[in-house]
């Protein structure tokens, strides 16, 4: 039995050496197909193992160290190929969603690139899609059917978010300045989130959600309005509850100072910013963010509503807003409270210059009563 072992291994080893010198000897037409030829013809990257000579290590679990590697490679080597594939079909494409301003103006930003704005397909007016062509990249780009390249898109929106596709860290910023050339209101710290989301065209169903990404069988250009409508939406929201929550601090701190002075100092024209101030935030969110706005996509497609629905519950856009809007009631609340606060120490002091005004008549009228009795010399 070991002679007829070592000598199967001496003349598979004699019948790879062959091979690997002339691969054309084991030709198709063969009426034995040869595995290995075939294995190697869909492994490319695997001939070159084969074909330089290898040392036998000591240390080798198996004394036939072909034998291993033939067995090894249907459970090891095919698996790690179609890893490879897998991750290959689902590469990450980045995204990032910018708020920088409280005003974009759309229209004049058009006018200055409208070789790359891509026409819209619902009568939405709050937003343009934008797409560049010829960008090289090292990442994963996003399939274009009209050109086949790898292209990068941004989405602006009127209340002053953008959202950039597949655009690496170092490129951000000659996007950025598109915008804000079109910007006012600049905000004195841009806000920023990242996101990605991966193709894969063998995918069963419309999407699939993973950690910080969604998965889609192709990323089209309704996709992309679609997410960068939540994604701008949820790095405005983000803007504005950071405006509140100063809004709120401040309050405490005037709550505070009351518990222990028992009063509080505001002048009145600042208490009526603070009005201002809170209601306009609540009137962006609603009115310009348009955050309950349903979708015109999203509401011809059920695939694209089913990706528009799962990103708002994945950036829970409605709790936010429900913690947005508790916030500013507590805001809306000592507001009243200050308001009449400062209504009643007003009243107080118009009291007190009547009580003043009627003194000092008063005391007048006694002098004159004084003054013209008979009884006091004049």
């Amino acid at each position: 039995m070991g002679r007829w072992r070592a000598f199967l291994t001496l003349s598979t080893i004699a019948r790879f050496h062959q091979f690997s010198a002339n691969p054309n000897t084991f030709s198709s037409s063969s009426p034995h197909l040869n595995p290995l030829r075939l294995w190697l013809a869909s492994n490319p990257a695997k001939t070159h193992s084969f074909t330089t000579p290898r040392s036998f290590s000591a240390a080798s679990p198996s004394p036939f160290p072909f034998y291993g590697d033939e067995l090894d490679y249907g459970a090891n080597d095919f698996g790690e190929n179609n890893n490879q594939e897998d991750d290959v079909e689902t590469g990450k494409i980045p995204i990032k969603s910018y708020f920088l301003c409280t005003s974009i103006n759309l229209k004049s930003m058009h006018a200055e690139n409208s070789r790359n704005v891509v026409l819209p397909t619902s009568r939405s007016s709050n937003y343009i899609a934008l797409r560049f062509y010829n960008f090289p990249s090292d990442t994963t780009g996003i399939r274009v059917e009209e050109n086949g390249s790898c292209c990068r898109y941004m989405v602006v929106f009127q209340y002053g978010s953008a959202v950039l596709f597949n655009v690496e860290d170092h490129e951000v910023e000659s996007y950025l300045e598109i915008v804000r050339r079109h910007a006012s209101g600049l905000l004195p710290e841009m806000r920023k989130d990242d996101y990605a989301v991966k193709e894969k065209p063998l995918l069963g169903e419309d999407m699939q959600g993973g950690p910080d990404y969604i998965v889609l069988k192709y990323l089209d250009i309704d996709s992309i309005r679609i997410i960068g409508s939540v994604l701008g939406q949820s790095i405005a929201l983000d803007y504005f509850v950071s405006q509140v929550d100063g809004m709120v601090e401040e309050f405490t701190n005037i709550n505070r100072g009351m518990e222990k002075t028992g009063t509080f100092t505001m002048e009145r024209k600042k208490l009526f910013q603070l009005v201002g101030k809170a209601n306009s935030n609540l009137a962006d969110v609603i009115l310009k963010v348009g955050l309950f706005d349903r979708s015109e996509i999203a509401w011809r497609d059920a695939k694209y509503a089913q990706i528009f629905e799962y990103l708002r519950d994945e950036f829970e856009v409605t709790q936010r807003f429900g913690n947005l809007d508790f916030k500013l009631k507590f805001v809306e609340h000592n507001i009243h409270f200050l308001q009449e606060a400062l209504q009643n120490r007003r009243s107080d002091l118009l009291e007190w210059c009547i009580i003043f005004l009627l003194t000092i008549e008063n005391i007048i009228s006694i002098y004159e009563i004084v003054r013209e009795s008979p009884g006091v010399s004049t």
